[in-house]
């Protein structure tokens, strides 16, 4: 990882259809293993939208603090507040990713603030804290994909406010930057640093590719798995001549 570039870099459309159509697991594994990043993987979300195709998105960031009288007269300005600037980055291909401390009580916004993700046809919204007015959402398809830890009746108020977009974050405990790439299944949320998105996705391909070859080697001969599961270099090799 020495020689590697840490430069940020714009994901194309391209490989986000790639990344629909992985999992989230095997995605998990490579950039723990391969990208060198411990912790990429946001612990308790919940898929509020099942039945949507799934998440790869370019994630935009809008962060929240605690409230307090002197920090409220700065960031709340209308339709020119963070939360506003944010969704505004946010278009086809695009995440909206909210930093809510882990607060489940509180609510990144609702259906009313969420018509602009829907004008703009973004993808969804990721949060470590609560979402409400999923119902409405779901009965005026906003077509909006909503990870988040719990389901709240609440405001983000009295909890947090927002106060600053377009920033690296923390979500659940892991870091995400703006334009890291955010893909999304049954078992949740895997971060994918952008410099690392397009190699990710042509070895999480390779890997389950192989591992194809395998189920059908297992079933061809009625063997245990463990005759040819985890896969040995040869089999590796048995794999690649299928590919020329």
């Amino acid at each position: 990882m020495a020689d590697r570039s840490y430069a940020p870099v714009d994901v194309p459309d391209s490989v986000l259809d790639r990344f629909r159509k992985l999992p989230v697991a095997t995605i998990w594994s490579h950039v723990v293993r391969d990208a060198g990043v411990e912790l990429p993987f946001i612990e308790g979300l919940n898929l509020y939208t099942p039945g949507m195709p799934r998440l790869a998105a370019r994630a935009r960031t809008l962060r929240f603090l605690p409230p307090r009288p002197d920090l409220l007269s700065e960031v709340r300005a209308g339709e020119n507040s963070p939360e506003y600037k944010a969704m505004a980055r946010c278009g086809p291909g695009d995440v909206l990713v909210c930093d809510m401390m882990g607060n489940t009580l509180a609510c990144v916004f609702g259906d009313v603030k969420a018509l602009q993700l829907k004008m703009n046809n973004a993808d969804g919204i990721v949060t470590d804290g609560g979402m409400r007015d999923l119902d409405v959402m779901e009965d005026e398809n906003y077509n909006l994909l909503v990870y988040a830890r719990g389901r709240t009746p609440y405001a983000s108020g009295p909890w947090a406010e927002p106060v600053e977009e377009n920033t690296q974050i923390q979500c659940g405990g892991v870091l995400v930057r703006p334009g890291d790439v955010m893909v999304g299944d049954g078992d949740g949320v895997v971060v994918v640093p952008s410099w690392y998105a397009e190699e990710c996705v042509q070895v999480v391909e390779d890997h389950e590719s192989v591992e194809a070859y395998v189920k059908m080697k297992i079933e061809r001969d009625n063997v245990p798995p463990g005759r040819y599961y985890p896969p040995s270099p040869e089999t590796w090799e048995e794999w690649r001549a299928t590919q020329a």
